[in-house]
């Protein structure tokens, strides 16, 4: 069976073009990264001497090959970008494959002392430790007042939002209705995702996780929900299966925030209670595909990934990576259909993202003007977000 093409023909792909938003991650955010890793985490002589190569490699030299004898090399050996220039080969693979050389330069995959350390652990431990989550996981005790229409949108919006998981759990119900206090979303088809789930007899909601920390408890808090309420008789929460993207939620990451609920109080203990019960019954499944981390979109995904989202009454894929690989990391025309662009997935699919890059599609005629003379950087500030779906 041919699969649906994407319109590759009137979008190009986005690379690290002069003054764009990628060429600041590539010249600006990912030699700070490689500082903030070292300050982070004590590492010895020959690793420091990796992470030098590495900041020289990207700040002033061609792309390098993985070496031979790094665990995993051959998966990277056949990629046709080595010896360009990091800024001019797309800037998808440019970003995964620092992820993975910055990987190697910290020894996480070869053997010795160094193995299994994720070097960003640091920094989202800091993140799920913070004082401000036990005031917003509290916020879940008032959640049981609201009218189960409120409760549906408030826990959606907050797993939408993400880092700013509040906004969502201390909306309350009121006369105007919530979608008119919560500025920001450029495209709601909120509707349309709760209809997917209510059509047919309730099944599996494979749900793709974006940041870990206080960004993935609203999503577990999401997934407690659909379970609880009979959405869904399946959460298949797919995860990375290494620490990636600075934030990037794992296996151990998940793990943390069901501890972190469990020993909170009130509603979110008993959420705890609930997800930790959810995996050991294979309600709550957490699953870790070696394409999570790959450098290619979603079209791309192989064969076994493909039957897994075929199956599920609705994916859902968080955050904004998971959107530029779902619909393509492409100067795609803002109102260019969210459905076409989606079209050769296997299933339902909703995107939850709040915007953090240039990509965006689905938009209305005319909203791209009226925010670009509003709030020129809607595109990656975070302040915009987007709930899309294509039943």
């Amino acid at each position: 069976m041919t699969r649906p093409s994407q319109p590759t023909d009137r979008a190009p792909v986005v690379v690290g073009t002069p003054g764009s938003f990628a060429r600041s991650v590539l010249d600006e955010r990912h030699p700070a990264l490689i500082e903030r890793v070292r300050r982070s985490t004590p590492y010895p002589p020959d690793r420091q001497r990796a992470l030098d190569a590495l900041l020289d490699e990207i700040t002033g030299g061609p792309i390098g090959r993985l070496d031979d004898g790094e665990p995993g090399a051959g998966a990277w050996r056949d990629e046709p970008y080595y010896g360009q220039r990091w800024a001019d080969v797309p800037f998808l693979w440019a970003e995964s494959f620092f992820y993975r050389r910055l990987l190697a330069a910290v020894g996480y995959f070869a053997p010795g002392p160094w193995r299994g350390i994720d070097p960003f652990a640091p920094f989202k431990n800091a993140e799920l430790a913070g004082a401000g989550v036990d005031d917003e996981l509290s916020a879940l005790d008032r959640l049981t007042a609201l009218a189960p229409a409120e409760r549906d949108r408030t826990l959606l919006l907050s797993s939408l939002w993400g880092n700013r998981a509040d906004l969502g759990f201390r909306l309350s119900a009121g006369e105007a209705g919530l979608g008119d206090r919560v500025p920001g979303l450029v495209v709601d088809d909120s509707p349309a995702l709760w209809n997917v789930l209510a059509a047919g007899e309730p099944g599996t909601v494979c749900l793709v996780a974006d940041n870990a920390g206080p960004e993935l408890l609203p999503d577990l808090v999401l997934a407690d929900h659909l379970l609880t309420t009979g959405r869904a008789v399946r959460v298949v929460l797919h995860l990375k299966p290494y620490p990636y993207y600075v934030s990037d939620a794992t296996t151990a990451d998940a793990l943390a925030c069901l501890d972190r609920l469990t020993r909170a109080s009130g509603q979110a203990a008993q959420t705890g209670g609930r997800l930790r019960r959810a995996v050991t019954e294979d309600r709550l499944v957490l699953r870790a595909h070696p394409f999570s981390c790959a450098p290619h979109p979603y079209d791309r995904m192989p064969a076994d990934l493909r039957e897994d989202f075929a199956s599920a009454a609705l994916t859902v894929m968080k955050g904004d990576l998971n959107y530029r690989r779902l619909v393509g990391d492409r100067h795609w025309p803002a109102t260019t259909p969210f459905a076409e662009v989606t079209a050769y997935f296997p299933g339902p699919v909703a995107a939850l993202r709040t915007l953090k890059c240039d990509v965006v599609t689905g938009l209305a005629p005319g909203t791209t003007d009226e925010l670009d003379a509003t709030a020129r950087s809607w595109r990656t500030s975070g302040t915009h977000a987007l709930v899309q779906v294509r039943a």
